[in-house]
This record gives C-alpha cells, sequence and structure tokens, in this order.
C-alpha cells in the first residue's frame, strides 16, 4: 500500500520515487539528488544495485557519490553461477551449480535456488532427485549445488574508495528468518579475516559488502557462497561492536584520512527484534499521558536560579549572577565559582545546598488545569522524571503535582541512573500500572535526544514539547508532531481523544 512503508514515519524528510525498473527512474533521482543537494545516495536492496551502479557517472557529475561498487563487480555478485568461479579465482572454496537439474551429480542433500535471487525467496534443501525435479518445476531459472552441513557465517565488510578494506567483522548466524539474521555472534576468526582480504584483492569493493559463508562441520573448509555488494540487514550489529562504517563513511565524504577499525568487540552476541510501527493512527482513543517533568511542566532555567540563590547565601552572598554566567557559558558553575574565590574545599557542601533546597519554582501557565482537564475526561496522566530522587521529590512537592497526576516514577529510584530515559523499564512499569495498550498512551517530552527512543520502540504516541527557553531548545528542529505551547498540547491531546466530549 503506498504510502505505508516503516521509514517514512521516522525520516526527517521524503521523497517518493518511480519504480526501478521504469525508465525514468535514473532522471527521477538524479533531479531529487541535485534539487536537494545530496551528497551521497546509499543503495540498501539488491534490485537498485546493477542500475545505480551503471549510472555511477552521471550522479559523480552532480555532485552525488553513490556509494556502490563496479558494475562489472555488481554482475558478478548478481549470478549464482559467475559468483561460484569466482570465489575459487580469489582462492577460496565454493560449491559449484548447475543450471540444469538433470545433470547435477553432486550428492544429496542438495540445494536449489534462483540464480539470480535474495532473502532466501524459493532456495530449498532437497533430500533425493525427485524433490529436485518437483523444485526445479516450480523455479523459472535456478541454480542447484552441493548442499553444505555446517556452521553459516556473514562476514560484513567496509572497505575505502581504492577497495582497502576499513573493517572486516565475521559473525556467525545463530538463528535466521527469511534469509534474514535474528540472533548472531561477532567471531573474529582470523582465517575468514584472511580470506576475505584475498577476496578484496580481487573485488576492490566501495564501501559495504557482505559476504555469507559455511563453514564445514566435518572439514572445516569455508564454502563461500553468496556476497551483497551493500549493507546487509544485520550489517548495523557489526556497526555496534565497533565497526565503525556510518563514521568512515563521513570522512570519505571529507576526503579525510579512514583509519582501520580494530577495536571490534569479539564473542558479542547480538539479537534483533520487529517493532511495529503505526503508520496511521486510526481510531484509538488516547486513555493515559506520560509527562517529563523538567522544562515540560516547569522551567528548569528557574529551578537553577533558585538553586544558585541557596548556594550564594551559604557562601556569603552576592554571587548568583556570576554563577548563572558560568551557567550560560556551559561550565559547572559551582565549581567554577569555587575555583574563583579559593573555596573548593566546600564543593561538596555547596552541592549538597544546591541539590537538597526546596526550589522557588512555578508550573507554566495552564499546566494545571489542562492536568485537571485530562482527569475530567477520564484521561490517566502520570510523570516520569529522572534525576537524583531527593532533588525531583522537592520539585514534586512544591509544583503541588502529587495531587494533580495518578502516577510518578523517579527513574533513579527503580535502581540507579541505569534507569534513567531511554531506558524503557519505567514506561513499561507505568503501563502495567495502568494496564492501557501503549496504542493508548501519549509521552510528552522536551529533550530530543533521550525522551522519546523507549515510548516509541513500545508503540506508544508521542509528541515534542518545543520549549523555547528549555534548556534542550538548541537541539529542536522543526520536526513532526511539535507543539510549543500548553494550549497547544492540550488540544493534541484531544483531537486523539475521539468523542472524549460525549
Amino acid at each position: 500500500m503506498a504510502g505505508t512503508a516503516p521509514a517514512l514515519a521516522f525520516c526527517d524528510h521524503t521523497r517518493k520515487v518511480c519504480g526501478m525498473r521504469e525508465a525514468k527512474y535514473i532522471p527521477e533521482l538524479l533531479t531529487i539528488c541535485e534539487s536537494d543537494c545530496i551528497d551521497l545516495l546509499i543503495p540498501t536492496i539488491d534490485t537498485d544495485l546493477l542500475v545505480l551502479s551503471e549510472n555511477k557517472e552521471k550522479f559523480e557529475a552532480i555532485g552525488t557519490w553513490v556509494l556502490i561498487s563496479s558494475p562489472e563487480m555488481i554482475h558478478v555478485c548478481r549470478d549464482k553461477n559467475i559468483i561460484s568461479q569466482f570465489f575459487l579465482d580469489c582462492g577460496l572454496h565454493a560449491p559449484m551449480p548447475v543450471n540444469n537439474w538433470k545433470e547435477y551429480q553432486g550428492g544429496f542433500p542438495a540445494f536449489i535456488k534462483p540464480k539470480d535471487g535474495s532473502s532466501s525467496i524459493n532456495a530449498y534443501k532437497v533430500e533425493n532427485n525427485k524433490e529436485l525435479e518437483l523444485y526445479a518445476a516450480q523455479i523459472a531459472d535456478y541454480i542447484v549445488q552441493p548442499f553444505v552441513n555446517g556452521k553459516e557465517y556473514t562476514i560484513d565488510i567496509f572497505c575505502d574508495r581504492n577497495g582497502k578494506p576499513i573493517s572486516i567483522v565475521p559473525r556467525e548466524r545463530l538463528e535466521v528468518r527469511a534469509g534474514e539474521v535474528l540472533k548472531t555472534k561477532i567471531e573474529l576468526d582470523q582465517t575468514m579475516i584472511e580470506e576475505s582480504r584475498k577476496l578484496c584483492a580481487v573485488f576492490k569493493p566501495c564501501g559495504p559488502l557482505t559476504v555469507q559463508l559455511i563453514r564445514d562441520n566435518d572439514t572445516g573448509v569455508d564454502y563461500y557462497i553468496e556476497i551483497n555488494p551493500r549493507f546487509g540487514g544485520g550489517s548495523p550489529l557489526s556497526m555496534k561492536a565497533g565497526a565503525r562504517s556510518a563514521e568512515a563513511i563521513l570522512k570519505m565524504l571529507d576526503r579525510e584520512k579512514v583509519d582501520d577499525c580494530t577495536d571490534i568487540a569479539d564473542g558479542t552476541v547480538y539479537s534483533r527484534f520487529d517493532q511495529s510501527v503505526c503508520i496511521s493512527e486510526g481510531e484509538n482513543r488516547i486513555r493515559g499521558v506520560i509527562f517529563d517533568l523538567d522544562d515540560t511542566l516547569y522551567s528548569e532555567k528557574e529551578y537553577v536560579r533558585s538553586g544558585y540563590k541557596v548556594v550564594s547565601d551559604y557562601l556569603g552572598g552576592d554571587y548568583e549572577e556570576r554563577l548563572w554566567r558560568f551557567f550560560e557559558a556551559g561550565k559547572l558553575a559551582i565549581d567554577e565559582l569555587l575555583m574563583e574565590i579559593g573555596r573548593m574545599d566546600e564543593k561538596n557542601i555547596a552541592l549538597g545546598v544546591y541539590r537538597s533546597h526546596k526550589p522557588r519554582i512555578h508550573l507554566y501557565d495552564g499546566v494545571a488545569e489542562m492536568l485537571e482537564r485530562l482527569r475530567d475526561i477520564g484521561i490517566k496522566t502520570g510523570i516520569i522524571t529522572d534525576g537524583r530522587p531527593e532533588g525531583q521529590r522537592n520539585k514534586l512537592e512544591v509544583l503541588g503535582l502529587q495531587s494533580l497526576v495518578d502516577d510518578i516514577i523517579i527513574t533513579d529510584e527503580l535502581g540507579g541512573a541505569q534507569f534513567r530515559k531511554p531506558c524503557d523499564i519505567a514506561f513499561r512499569i507505568m503501563q502495567n500500572r495502568w494496564k492501557l495498550p501503549a496504542s493508548e498512551m501519549m509521552y510528552v517530552g522536551d529533550n530530543p535526544n533521550k525522551d522519546f527512543q523507549a515510548p516509541q520502540q513500545l508503540g506508544m504516541k508521542s509528541v515534542l514539547f518545543k520549549n523555547e527557553d528549555g534548556i534542550y531548545a538548541a537541539d529542536i528542529e522543526c520536526k513532526k508532531r511539535a507543539v510549543s505551547s500548553i494550549s497547544g498540547l492540550l488540544f493534541t491531546i484531544l483531537e486523539k481523544e475521539k468523542d472524549a466530549d460525549g
């Protein structure tokens, strides 16, 4: 269905193009890249590779670099017959294919798959000649090759513009579904790494290369079966382990020197999972709203000023503005002041005064009325806030929020700073308390860097409170579902509360 790709829900800017088999595909891409000043185009699916590689020079002429290998090598990778011979030419092992099941003499079990296939679609293990004949009749253009019984591996390779490997990360495919790895283990096997260097010396890839092999259980020989000259679906797992491919791409764009990635987390096990993405919110009602506290319901700068007042009083007075200037300069204000006046031995006391003080702060105009309005129409409200418990409790008490919301969770009280956002534990606890599906809950926060990861992964709706005077205001760009006033926030919530007024 048009417009339902999950990526559209996350990208700040999107462009739609025609099908890649249409004659206007490349012209449309060129127009987009030129008008939007695109520096880099990264192919992600097999069907795009050859056509983009063949037109690489057209993109370079308008200043767009296509991260892709040569058309000759793309063609080799796309044909299972040719790729097997290529592996042999590199000095590696590969199960040799035939194109007619009647000519197959490699023994059973065997493997049959499309000559130009991907994602394990129409790929089958067959146990005898009768099964082979049956599957051969179902696949239009196939190859048959001996089945290798052993452990499956993927090698994520990333090379510079000249084909020099920057990172080589072998990983065992512990669990696979429909050709996509679900669980994998990083295994920096030196034999596979050296075999990969042999391959790269001949292939000379530009950018990413995803290589698949099977290590025979009986002989220990590595049989290479496939190359995908693009980022594979499991490539982020190698990046997570230390293969800094994204950083390397940015350096390559700037023509900077790119160092080899040597700090890879060997032995690490990763698991992937599906995440539901809400494309159209439909008729789901909002039945629970979770709020951030600092700079969402009150001004955190007001709290900082309040704290500097009590610290100044402790130190003898007349230090508030100096502390504030240090704060605005992005410095540790109390530390800077104490060093300046020669009283660093009192740092712990001064910090204790700041953290334990009862602040002079106020809810933003309209917050109390908004919370009461939500309660009146049956919407649960709660607060999830990070920070030292004593300080956060003092804020909540002074603001009178205990009586205005149904639930409050201070993440540090769950077991320390590791439970702070973007950890999802607090959100799961709140959801469990309210017995609501995530689709009927909304989260409101002001920090785009950490506030929204957990609720979005759980399937909750979210709204960015665009606080122009907040501490994180500089991090906020124009984003969808952003509101800049309490009245706008209330309207956004009520808009999703279908028939709330009866």
